[in-house]
């Protein structure tokens, strides 16, 4: 299976595929006219991976490889200066090429530095964990992480192509299946309401894992639709950050060591639409139905952190314009909404 992001000159594929890892050379081949391409991976993924994709790239191009500790500690903006330098020293010039082999935070931080490095050079994303998989490798927004707060310094970057090999979800800690399906039922509650109920069937992983092809691609069509509609993230796009303002600040208030990526927009979502019933813009039981699926998937949905300690997180998150947040609320399951608020927003809730 495979999509076509139209973005004009910006304008890429993404290749959704069990085995493609084993054909990648044919794919990248066409793409990369360089001699050489650059590997950035974490020491996880490039264990399982890194070998196989090296061998075949080194048939046509020399190849170099960055390996960082896995982990979003490792998405911080003090190591670029030490990539930077590695990418120095292997002589990588514009007509060359990255490829992120990992997950969100490799996906992330490979395309910041794809970005920056000799004003851009080629980017292709090949992501190995779910989250990566059904939304983060899409789209092209790119950052790093400040102490002060996640994504903050950032470029939209587009990559090449996008290639998905749903095999690679074999290799990962279930907690992190889990984080990933954080996601998935994120675009089923504020785009596709089958797709949620079609989440609350499922009986164990392997029962899902029968059509996690399927489930990739729906998630991953759904942003393209959004994303051709809304490249830089001002309008429609805005939906897809539906548990992700409070989600946000408690990895933040965690310092990114309590909760994963996709546990804590789990708390923001159900947390999110508890506030929205009591001021009668979401319809009552959303949350309690949001919690029954995530549940199923071994997600939290509450994290006992005092409001006013999140709003400290908040006040600066990238989307903070002028003092005004734009929340993404639900009026129901599958049908989301763009309410423009401030912080007091949240004040109904005394923890989250």
């Amino acid at each position: 299976m495979d999509l076509k992001v139209n973005l004009g000159k910006d304008s890429y594929k993404i290749y959704i595929k069990q085995g493609l890892l084993d054909h990648i050379l044919e794919h990248i081949e066409p793409l990369c006219k360089g001699k050489q391409v650059m590997i950035i991976s974490d020491d996880q993924v490039y264990s399982h991976y890194g070998q196989k994709l090296t061998q075949q790239l080194s048939q046509c191009y020399r190849v170099g490889q960055v390996i960082i500790p896995h982990g979003e500690q490792s998405k911080r903006f003090d190591i670029l200066p030490d990539i930077y330098h590695q990418l120095l020293a292997f002589h990588l010039t514009r007509s060359d090429a990255i490829i992120a082999l990992g997950g969100g935070v490799i996906g992330d931080l490979a395309g910041f530095v794809a970005s920056t490095f000799l004003r851009g050079v080629q980017f292709i994303q090949i992501p190995t964990s779910l989250l990566a998989q059904v939304d983060s490798s899409v789209g092209g927004k790119v950052a790093v992480d400040l102490p002060e707060g996640k994504n903050l310094v950032g470029a939209f970057k587009h990559p090449g192509a996008v290639f998905i090999d749903p095999l690679t979800l074999k290799t990962l800690d279930q907690r992190y299946i889990n984080d990933g399906m954080g996601e998935v039922i994120k675009y089923g509650c504020i785009f596709d309401q089958s797709l949620f109920q079609q989440l609350l069937s499922y009986t164990s992983f392997d029962d899902l894992y029968q059509d996690i092809d399927e489930i990739i691609y729906r998630c991953v069509d759904l942003k393209r639709i959004v994303v051709e509609k809304d490249l830089l993230d001002f309008g429609d796009r805005l939906a897809l950050n539906f548990g992700h303002t409070l989600g946000h600040a408690i990895e933040q208030y965690y310092h990114y060591e309590k909760y994963s990526h996709g546990e804590a927009i789990s708390i923001g979502m159900v947390q999110l639409s508890l506030i929205a019933e009591k001021k009668g813009l979401t319809q009552k039981g959303t949350a309690n139905q949001i919690k029954k699926a995530l549940d199923l998937y071994h997600l939290p949905s509450v994290a006992h952190i005092p409001t006013e300690e999140l709003k400290k997180a908040m006040a600066l998150d990238k989307k903070n314009i002028n003092q005004k947040l734009s929340f993404v609320l639900l009026k129901e399951i599958g049908d989301c909404f763009i309410y423009p608020s401030d912080l007091s927003f949240i004040d109904e809730s005394r923890e989250v």
